[in-house]
């Protein structure tokens, strides 16, 4: 299983992933091999790519929960995009507060673990897909996190709003393979210009502009090795969307690199606890399924494992089953310290292990 890029696709792959159009209505079903007449037909809808089968690879399960999902994230960005082109386009929004709200009735009051969906994206849909994956962790770790209502709102609402100024950026400079310093830069600033808007727009726009732009503030004086003024100084919402956006940003497809694993994202989490609030990144760990069984790990030592239970201590040392000799090996313990997850074997898109609501 591999992303592949719209160019590298060739006749008789097989999809991974089936394909919807805006309405949510299927037109390329999952294991549809590719045709001349196919690959067309998939490139116009401009996706910046395709996750195929490999030639021998059994088709991985998928439930009519997990297939509606999908189209629930179809539909739900398509209504994001619009509301994201209103308020760049007439300063005003009608329908944000609504379809956080839809967000948190789905994801907000969920009891147990999630598997997120990353889903295929193009350069027309991509900030609306990003947020609504932001969005919906955003709702997880408030749920878990015990939030108000109120100010679970006014976070996802901010999830939802938070790469607006992004619309702003041409795609040749926003989508560029590599970005150049003068690029990022000015990237940075429209995307704090756009925050301007989101204070207009809202009754709230204050407390949800504070929100982004600390987040903001944060990651990028971190990304270029600048002591942020705002450590430790950061509001509840602005701590959730570092974590939400970062995690979506690591572990989605995107045209700057490979997307890594959710193993690599809470490796980053851990590494750097001065700007990924703990307990935040605890909430997220409560929420999704990161490291479960059925899942399929590289060790330390270069083996491969099978995960056989969860670590709700740590959650990147389970109980593993080591292929090569059959040994199980639960690596919380403390005579299995020198061995370690060193990331997941991936299977279906870049999700790895799919797995249905619990």
């Amino acid at each position: 299983m591999e992303f592949v890029r719209m160019e590298d696709l060739r006749v008789g792959m097989r999809l991974a992933s089936p394909i919807y159009n805006k309405k949510g209505v299927m037109l390329f079903e999952r294991d549809t091999r590719l045709t001349v007449q196919g690959i067309e037909s998939v490139k116009n809808f401009g996706l910046l790519g395709m996750y195929i089968l490999d030639p021998s690879e059994p088709l991985p399960p998928m439930s009519e929960e997990d297939l509606e999902s999908e189209r629930f994230q179809i539909i739900t960005g398509s209504s994001i995009q619009e509301e994201l082109d209103r308020l760049v386009n007439t300063k005003k929004q009608t329908k944000i507060e609504n379809i956080a709200s839809m967000i948190i009735r789905k994801y907000g009051y969920l009891e147990g673990k999630v598997t997120i969906y990353q889903n295929l994206r193009s350069q027309d849909d991509f900030i609306s897909r990003h947020s609504l994956n932001v969005a919906t962790l955003c709702a997880m770790i408030t749920h878990v996190m015990n939030v108000r209502v109120d100010e679970k709102l006014l976070i996802v609402q901010a999830a939802l709003v938070h790469d607006i100024g992004k619309q702003s950026v041409p795609n040749q400079f926003l989508y560029a393979k590599e970005q150049t310093e003068d690029i990022k830069k000015d990237i940075y600033q429209k995307h704090l210009e756009g925050l301007d808007l989101v204070e207009q727009a809202f009754g709230n726009g204050k407390v949800i502009k504070r929100m982004c732009s600390q987040a903001a503030r944060v990651q990028h004086d971190w990304e270029n090795g600048i002591e942020s003024s705002l450590s430790g100084k950061l509001v509840l919402g602005a701590r959730i969307l570092l974590v939400a956006n970062r995690y979506d940003e690591m572990t989605a497809m995107n045209l700057q690199g490979e997307a890594q694993s959710e193993v690599q994202a809470l490796r980053e989490f851990e590494k750097y606890p001065e700007i990924y609030d703990p307990e935040v990144v605890a909430a997220l760990i409560r929420s999704v399924n990161i490291l479960f069984p059925g899942n399929i790990v590289e060790l330390n030592t270069g083996e491969k494992a099978l995960v056989l239970s969860e670590n709700s201590g740590d959650v990147l040392r389970p109980t593993v089953l080591i292929f090569s000799d059959n040994s199980i090996m639960d690596l919380s313990l403390a005579e299995n310290r020198d061995f370690s997850v060193v990331d997941i074997v991936k299977t279906l898109d870049n999700r790895h292990v799919m797995s249905s609501i619990e």
